[in-house]
């Protein structure tokens, strides 16, 4: 037991105190440079942060404050019940890139289709693209919560306002990340130079270098899926998490909220798999605003992201709104998991020529 009489030893906080580096510094630093672009994203990542800080407040106090939780009774362009909190995080990210002159246009899972800043677009060289709440099921019950977000260069005029120019591959994202709403507001981000992670001190109003160079195992013993999906996927899907359950040294752990999970195997390793169903291959996550900004950041970070049979940011939208089954980890973990749909697709094959012969 503590001595109460012992003054605390609070050096670490001084040490701390002395070098916070804060995100907007920390993107010069990694960017090494002071050009216009640098320049750009580290005031494109402040205004990703200052949006977080908002949408924090309001989820601490979100039982608190009148039409905060629950429904609004509209659906979105996935056919989505839409939750207020969804709707008020939208509008604060179209609120705070308004004001910035840097962005052109905003996508969000949550918008058919892209939301203009005429005023930008002659200078604004940048599109964000974003999911504002993901896991917001998990809001009423004050669990966490996500955003998760990707930074693409503005190409050509698009005229036509479709957003055409955006179904491009994950290679031409030049940054992306996560706000992880928990115990504490943490924000990780990659300019393409590593993975790094960033804690909101409240008392200052600032996100300050937490983890620096993240690493994921290659190897982790989670995996995270919901089971309760077990008999609506394919076979090497099912094979892989019979697999798990035989072989010791696997723990599971899925809370419903794709930031929560993917946090915990960024720094703990292991696999995450949102895969398709026999009735709806694509799967559920959206290719833009979900899949390939966390492709980038896990990528980023030593591990790997697959659709089980390419890599998810090789994948080329058809729609906007694409969707995109995901194996998602540590490197062995994701690659014993593609080993079971390699093996099932070449029995498939074999049994097709078998019965050709035949």
């Amino acid at each position: 037991m503590a001595d109460v009489d012992q003054p605390l030893d609070l050096s670490h906080e001084y040490a701390l105190d002395r070098d916070c580096t804060t995100l907007s510094r920390h993107v010069l630093q990694q960017l090494q440079s002071f050009s216009a672009e640098a320049q750009d994203l580290s005031a494109l990542m402040n205004r990703i942060a200052l949006a977080a800080k908002l949408i924090a407040r309001r989820l601490t106090r979100a039982g608190l404050v009148e039409d905060a939780l629950g429904f609004t009774g509209r659906t979105n362009v996935q056919g989505e019940s839409v939750k207020r909190m969804d709707e008020f995080a939208n509008q604060v990210f179209i609120s705070v890139f308004e004001q910035s002159g840097l962005v052109c246009r905003l996508a969000s899972e949550e918008m058919e289709n892209p939301y203009y800043i005429p005023e930008n677009c002659p200078i604004g060289r940048y599109t964000l693209l974003y999911d504002p709440i993901d896991g917001s099921s998990n809001v009423d019950i004050n669990l966490n919560v996500g955003s998760i977000f990707a930074i693409r260069r503005q190409e050509g005029n698009d005229l036509e306002q479709s957003g055409k120019d955006m179904l491009q591959s994950g290679h031409q994202q030049i940054a992306a990340g996560y706000v992880l709403y928990g115990p504490s507001t943490m924000l990780v981000y990659s300019v393409g130079r590593g993975v790094h992670a960033f804690t909101l001190d409240p008392s200052l109003g600032e996100f300050i270098l937490s983890t620096e160079n993240i690493r994921i195992p290659d190897h982790g013993p989670i995996y995270s899926v919901n089971e309760g999906n077990f008999w609506q996927w394919e076979e090497p899907i099912r094979d892989y998490t019979r697999y798990v359950h035989r072989h010791e040294g696997y723990t599971a752990r899925y809370s419903g909220a794709l930031v929560g999970d993917i946090h915990r195997i960024l720094f703990q390793g292991g696999v995450f798999l949102y895969p398709g169903t026999v009735k709806k291959p694509e799967g559920k996550l959206r290719l833009l605003y979900e899949s390939a900004p966390l492709a980038y950041l896990i990528e980023q970070a030593g591990g790997s992201a697959s659709t089980g049979s390419q890599a998810v940011l090789d994948v080329i939208p058809e729609k906007l709104h694409a969707r995109t089954p995901l194996i998602i980890g540590s490197k062995e973990n994701v690659a014993l998991v593609e080993s079971f749909i390699q093996e099932h697709s070449r029995e498939q094959q074999d049994r097709q020529i078998l019965s050709t012969k035949g």
